[in-house]
C-alpha cells in the first residue's frame, strides 16, 4: 500500500480525521510536516504512547517530517485527567523527564535524509511568554463555551472534583503549540489519540481563527481495548513501560507473548511493520493453529527487538526456552534471569531444604504430600532436571547465580526458590 491514509485505515489506526480527503491530498501533494505531542508526566513512555510514535514512524516512512514535541511547559500542568487534579511536579523533575523521553522517541524516528524529524520543546516559546501577552495574543481566539463542550473539560465540570483554572487552560497551551509549530516549521497535521480529541482541535481552530486560509489537519488513533475487558498495556504488576528499569525486556516479550488470540490480529496491525501479506499470514495461523502462538511470537520478538535492541530480544527468547525445558538455565545472564524468575510465582528460603517442602513453600502443590506424589509421578523438576528421589535436596551447586532455583511441575507450572544465606 502506498497512500499512507489507506494503510493507516487498514491497520485500525484512524479513529477520527478533520477531513479525511482533504489529508489524503495533503499527502499526496506532500511531503506533511506533522507532530506529536508528549508530556513528561511520568520517567518513561508507555505502550499507550508506543502506538502515536509507531504511527509517527509510519508517515514518516510513507515520506513525510515528524515533529516530535515532548512538552517542558505543557508537562509543567498536565492535561485533565478524568476524575481529579493532577499532582504538579517540581519543574526540574519535569525538565529531567523531557530529557529521558526525548531520547525515547529519538529511537524511534530518522534524524537523516530528506524526511529528517526534529525534536521540539513547548517550553521554549512559552518560558517567556507574559501572562498578558498570552491572554491577548492566544487566549482572545478562545471561546468559553466551546471549551467547556471538550469531553474532558466536561466530564471533570461534572464531577464532584470540578476543574480548575490551571488545567482548563491545557488545551489552550497545546492549540497555541500547533500555532507556533506552524509558523516555525509550516507544520500542517497533528496527530494523537482520540481521547485527546479536543486538544487536537483546538490546536486547528485556534490556526483557522488566526490564519483562515491555513490548511491545517488532525488525525486521532482509537483506544486500544482488549478482548477480555481488561485495560490495554497493563499486568497484574502494573502499566508495561519502554524504560527497561520499569518494565524488564523479559517482561515486554510475555506482555505480546500472553496475548489473546481474539486480540493478536488487531495488536499486529497496530504495532508490527510486517507486511499486509505477512501479517494475514500470521492471522491465518492463529485461526488454524492457535495452541502454535505464531502470531503472538513473531509480535513479541518484532516489539522486543525495536523497542528493546537485538541483543535484547535474543536474551529473552533464550531465557523463555529455558524456563520451559528446551535451552541451558545456567547459560543465562544473571539480569535475564532474575527479570525471568520475578514473572514467576516465588518464594525466598533461607537455606536449602527437600524439593517436597520447596514445592509446598511455593505453592507448586498443596501439600508436601502432594508434592511426594509429583515426584514419584515424574512431574517434578529443579533447574530442569528430573527429581528422581522424594527425599531428594539440591545442592549449594544448583544454585543458578548462587541464589535460585527454578522449579517446574510438569510441562507449564513453573515457580522460582530465592536462597537468601547459604
Amino acid at each position: 500500500m502506498t497512500d499512507i491514509v489507506d494503510e493507516l485505515q487498514w491497520r485500525g489506526l484512524i479513529a477520527l480525521s478533520t477531513d479525511e480527503d482533504a489529508l489524503r491530498k495533503a499527502f499526496a501533494d506532500g511531503p506533511v510536516t506533522f507532530y506529536c505531542g508528549f508530556d513528561p508526566t511520568a520517567p518513561s513512555l508507555h505502550l499507550g504512547n508506543l502506538v502515536q510514535i509507531l504511527t509517527m514512524r509510519r508517515i514518516q516512512l510513507a515520506g513525510n517530517r515528524p515533529l516530535g514535541l515532548v512538552g517542558g511547559a505543557t508537562g509543567l500542568i498536565g492535561d485533565p485527567k478524568p476524575n481529579s487534579e493532577r499532582t504538579l511536579n517540581a519543574p526540574e523533575v519535569v525538565a529531567g523527564w523531557v530529557e529521558r523521553l526525548r531520547e525515547q522517541i529519538e529511537r524511534f524516528l530518522d534524524f537523516k535524509g530528506p524526511y529528517a524529524a526534529t525534536m521540539v520543546n513547548n517550553l521554549d516559546w512559552t518560558a517567556g511568554l507574559s501572562a498578558i501577552d498570552f491572554l491577548r495574543d492566544i487566549g482572545k481566539y478562545f471561546r468559553v463555551n466551546k471549551m467547556i463542550a471538550k469531553e474532558a473539560v466536561a466530564r471533570r465540570l461534572n464531577s464532584d472534583a470540578g476543574i480548575s483554572y490551571t488545567e482548563f487552560s491545557y488545551q489552550i497551551l497545546q492549540g497555541m503549540d500547533f500555532l507556533e509549530l506552524n509558523r516555525r516549521y509550516g507544520c500542517t497535521l497533528q496527530t494523537g489519540g482520540s481521547d485527546q480529541w479536543g486538544n487536537l482541535t483546538a490546536g486547528t481552530d485556534l490556526i483557522h481563527r488566526v490564519e483562515p486560509e491555513a490548511d491545517v489537519h488532525a488525525l486521532a488513533t482509537p483506544l486500544i481495548t482488549k478482548a477480555d475487558g481488561t485495560k490495554f498495556g497493563k499486568t497484574e504488576t502494573g502499566t508495561v513501560w519502554l524504560d527497561p528499569e520499569r518494565t524488564t525486556p523479559y517482561a515486554f516479550y510475555q506482555f505480546w507473548l500472553n496475548a489473546d488470540d481474539r486480540d493478536v490480529s488487531k495488536f499486529l496491525r497496530i504495532f508490527s511493520f510486517k507486511s499486509r501479506e505477512e501479517i494475514e499470514e500470521l492471522e491465518k495461523l492463529t485461526e488454524e493453529r492457535p495452541q502454535a502462538r505464531a502470531a503472538q511470537r513473531a509480535l513479541a520478538e518484532e516489539l522486543t527487538t525495536l523497542v528493546h535492541g537485538a541483543d535484547q530480544c535474543a536474551a529473552v527468547v533464550d531465557a523463555s526456552k529455558a524456563l520451559f525445558g528446551q535451552g541451558e538455565l545456567a547459560g543465562l545472564d544473571e539480569p535475564t534471569l532474575r527479570a525471568a524468575l520475578s514473572e514467576l510465582p516465588h518464594a525466598k528460603v533461607s537455606e536449602l531444604a527437600p524439593v517436597v517442602d520447596l514445592f509446598a513453600e511455593v505453592g507448586l502443590v498443596a501439600s508436601k504430600s502432594a508434592a511426594r506424589r509429583t515426584v514419584k509421578e515424574g512431574g517434578a523438576y529443579v533447574n530442569n532436571v528430573k527429581v528422581a528421589a522424594e527425599d531428594a535436596v539440591p545442592a549449594a551447586e544448583d544454585l543458578l547465580h548462587g541464589r535460585w532455583l527454578v522449579l517446574r511441575r510438569g510441562k507449564k507450572n513453573l515457580a522460582a526458590v530465592e536462597v537468601t544465606t547459604g
